[in-house]
């Protein structure tokens, strides 16, 4: 048997202690007030929203504070209950989200131009992520697309870039990640402008907790959910394929894809079902995380146990 040292073992690779600590509670589907998760301190504001066409239907939503107290934010710590307090008093005004690169007319986006650009849109997507828990949230946003629209891309444009904000005077638990910071991710440009693609800066109505991503992130649904960045400040379209932080880290698992697949395992556990949070027992997972009729389109002809 292959014994491995702590020094050779990622934190990626280690199971959350709260979520070891509190597991029978977490299947029993117990909220998340009872696992130990302090109050949510952040003050939140409420949003003016219409509902959105592209939603997922016919599952219940899963409920705003284990949303908000379960998190995988690891500037903020590594494990899940940690984010929501220590994300607290995160800065997040003023904030600016520079677009650039192969594009006519880059620009320095304001929090508020980026709130006014387009009319705010719940919409109700899955979220999976890579360790096999899921979620169901109202998110709040647009279309990428509409803010990419706003720089024209140029032909050059291939991929688009995202860097997240790092600042470890904020961020001190970040160094217990062992990863290199700011965050970083990318798209295929066409991946980017598809309309399930969205630009969020709120869910359940209001604006986005610190922990959940404040003031601006991503909501990529169809991919395994660290591939929705949080806390935009910079996208940039380019020409080649943009690093991404996971990809960089552990190359074996995480691909620069990350679509839901199903039928790739990773090398401790199996992605053929998930756990939805706050319920008892498991579900199957669906490809490309039950988007498949909208989005398989953009992957004809590959091969998606390879391109993983």
């Amino acid at each position: 048997m292959l014994i491995r040292k702590a020094a050779d073992t990622r934190h990626s690779e280690i199971t959350p202690k709260s979520l070891y600590l509190n597991r029978r509670a977490f299947l029993a589907g117990v909220p998340a007030a009872f696992l130990g998760a302090r109050e949510l301190l952040a003050d939140t504001t409420k949003l003016q929203t219409v509902k959105g066409s592209l939603t997922t239907t016919g599952e219940k939503i899963n409920n705003k504070q284990d949303v908000a107290s379960y998190n995988n934010y690891y500037e903020f710590g590594v494990d899940k209950d940690v984010p929501a307090n220590a994300a607290r008093n995160f800065k997040t005004s003023p904030w600016v989200v520079s677009v650039e690169g192969e594009c006519a007319k880059p620009h320095k986006f304001t929090i508020e131009e980026i709130m006014a650009l387009a009319p705010l849109e719940e919409r109700v997507y899955r979220h999976r992520c890579v360790e096999a828990w899921s979620i169901v949230v109202p998110w709040v946003g647009y279309s990428l697309s509409t803010l990419l629209k706003k720089v024209e891309p140029t032909a050059k444009a291939r991929y688009v870039g995202f860097e997240t904000f790092f600042d470890p005077r904020q961020m001190p638990l970040a160094s217990q990640a062992n990863l290199p910071f700011p965050y970083v991710e990318g798209l295929r440009l066409d991946e980017a402008m598809h309309p399930l693609a969205l630009l969020c800066v709120g869910m359940y109505g209001e604006t986005l907790p610190p922990q959940n991503g404040a003031p601006v992130r991503l909501v990529v649904p169809w991919k395994y959910g660290f591939k929705s960045i949080k806390s935009l400040v910079k996208i940039k379209l380019q020409g080649g394929m943009p690093r991404s932080t996971w990809n960089i880290a552990n190359p074996d698992w995480y691909g620069f894809y990350s679509n839901v697949n199903p039928n790739v395992d990773r090398q401790r556990w199996s992605q053929k079902t998930e756990q939805r949070l706050g319920e008892f027992g498991k579900r199957r997972t669906l490809m490309f995380n039950g988007y498949e009729d909208q989005v398989a389109s953009l992957y004809n002809g590959m091969d998606l146990k390879v391109n993983y």
